[in-house]
C-alpha cells in the first residue's frame, strides 16, 4: 500500500479514538529509522500530557491494529506529546502559533544560515515570515526541513 494511502487511513482509524478519550489528535508519523519502522502518534490536551495519558490512549490504539490489522510490517507504536518545544507539521498547526516564536531548521544555507529563530508573523503556501529582533525574513518552505515552537518552561 501507498505510504500517503496508509497513513490517511491510519489518521481516520486512531482520530475517532482519540477524540473519544478526550485529546486532540495533533500528528501521525510511520517513519523508518536505523532499519526500524515507528508508528508515532502525537496527542495534546489543554491539561498536558502525562504518561498515563499515552498509554490509555497506545492501549486502545493497540487494539485496534490488533483487530484492523493494516500495517503489514513491523513497527514500534509509540504515543506521546508532541511537548513544549513541538515540531509544526502542517498548517493548521503554523497558524494556532502565530506571533509565537520558532526555530526553523533549513535544507539548505540562509542568509548563511542552517537555522533561524523568530517570531512567526504569517505564512502562505510558498513562505513562512518571521521577524527577528531586526528584521523580517521570508523563507521559502521549500527549504525547510523543521518548524519547532519554542515554548517556555
Amino acid at each position: 500500500m501507498d505510504k500517503k494511502i496508509l497513513i490517511n487511513k491510519l489518521i481516520d482509524l486512531f482520530n475517532p479514538i482519540v477524540t473519544e478519550l478526550g485529546y486532540e489528535f495533533y500528528y501521525l508519523e510511520f517513519v523508518e529509522e536505523d532499519g526500524e519502522n515507528f508508528l508515532r502518534i502525537y496527542i495534546d490536551s489543554e491539561n498536558g500530557i502525562g504518561l498515563s495519558d499515552c498509554e490509555k490512549v497506545s492501549r486502545r490504539i493497540s487494539e485496534t491494529l490488533d483487530e484492523e490489522d493494516p500495517i503489514s510490517s513491523s513497527y514500534y507504536l509509540e504515543v506521546s506529546s508532541p511537548g513544549v518545544f513541538r515540531t509544526l507539521f502542517t498548517d493548521e498547526h503554523l497558524n494556532k502559533y502565530i506571533n509565537s516564536n520558532i526555530s526553523l531548521d533549513l535544507n539548505k544555507l540562509y542568509e548563511g544560515k542552517r537555522n533561524l529563530e523568530g517570531k512567526l508573523i504569517k505564512f502562505d503556501s510558498d513562505n513562512i515570515i518571521i521577524y527577528d529582533e531586526n528584521n523580517e525574513f521570508s523563507i521559502p518552505r521549500n527549504t525547510i526541513d523543521k518548524v519547532i515552537l519554542k515554548g517556555e518552561l
